[in-house]
């Protein structure tokens, strides 16, 4: 049986000694947050947790838009300097309960890496349960030579996704909540239109969690149906990449695979005023 996508806190505390077991936290905040996910670790985390900053170090650089899925050759190094190597099993949690860890999730299955599985309810779960905690800098770990991954896979780029829009080969399934979907609301990000891609339907992250869980997987596909008839591939997208990723870990538990997610989302989209908007 293969390393499972999604685990609950008493199966974490049973591997946390494991050598060859790393515990990742992807915290992360939406933009304009008084808090930040490097904070968020060093006030609490996991005991032995090693961060994961996709807003740094993980991020592409050159870019103004937010943190997008690097080059090959700087997510090795960094996944290397964070001492990970291919054959260790990762856990990812956040400190949400589900909100950035499955973006986490989804860039290491992007990039090649086996074994990763989110942390079903996050550090939320890990204390309700009465696990412990550590606090302060994060751990020093031995650097590692992490090797390049291949292309990666899961994603599309605003080129193919808007080749794919026109010829109505792909369905867009959007995360955002349904105000922002609708462009009734503003958006966060300064230069960024309301509204959305054309054609795309919306599945607000939240209708696929309870009480910062994923609801059981017949509830996931149920959700599914509901806004796609599942007969185009889908492609995840929501403000900037990240609530994306809960949709794709959600396909994925309801057995749904053949993907992708728009990286760039609407941060990207909607701020091209020459791609087509709805």
């Amino acid at each position: 049986m293969g390393f499972p996508d999604l685990v609950n806190v008493d199966q974490l505390a049973a591997w946390r000694n494991e050598p060859d077991l790393v515990v990742l936290d992807g915290s992360w905040f939406l933009p304009g947050s008084p808090r930040n996910g490097l904070t968020a670790h060093r006030q609490q985390r996991i005991p032995g947790a090693r961060f994961f900053d996709f807003d740094g170090a993980f991020a592409r650089q050159g870019t103004a838009l937010p943190h997008m899925l690097p080059e090959p050759e700087a997510f090795a190094r960094a996944l290397g300097e964070l001492g990970v190597t291919p054959q260790q099993r990762i856990v990812v949690y956040d400190c949400h309960g589900i909100f950035s860890a499955p973006r986490v999730w989804w860039m290491l299955k992007a990039m090649g890496h086996k074994a990763v599985a989110v942390l079903d309810g996050g550090l939320p779960a890990w204390l309700a349960a009465g696990w412990p905690t550590e606090q302060g800098e994060p751990i020093e770990v031995a650097a590692t030579v992490y090797p390049v991954p291949e292309s990666p896979s899961g994603v599309i780029d605003a080129g193919a996704l808007l080749s794919g829009v026109r010829d109505g080969d792909v369905q867009v399934l959007d995360a955002r909540a349904p105000g922002r979907f609708a462009g009734l609301e503003p958006e966060p990000r300064p230069g960024v239109r309301p509204g959305h891609i054309p054609g795309a339907v919306n599945l607000p992250f939240g209708e696929l969690l309870v009480q910062g869980h994923f609801r059981p997987a017949a509830e996931l596909s149920a959700a599914f149906v509901r806004v796609s008839d599942g007969t185009r591939p889908w492609v995840f997208s929501c403000g900037s990449g990240v609530t994306a990723c809960i949709l794709a870990l959600a396909a994925t538990l309801s057995g749904q695979d053949g993907w992708q997610v728009y990286d760039g989302s609407w941060a990207e989209w909607g701020g091209n005023h020459e791609l087509p908007l709805a």
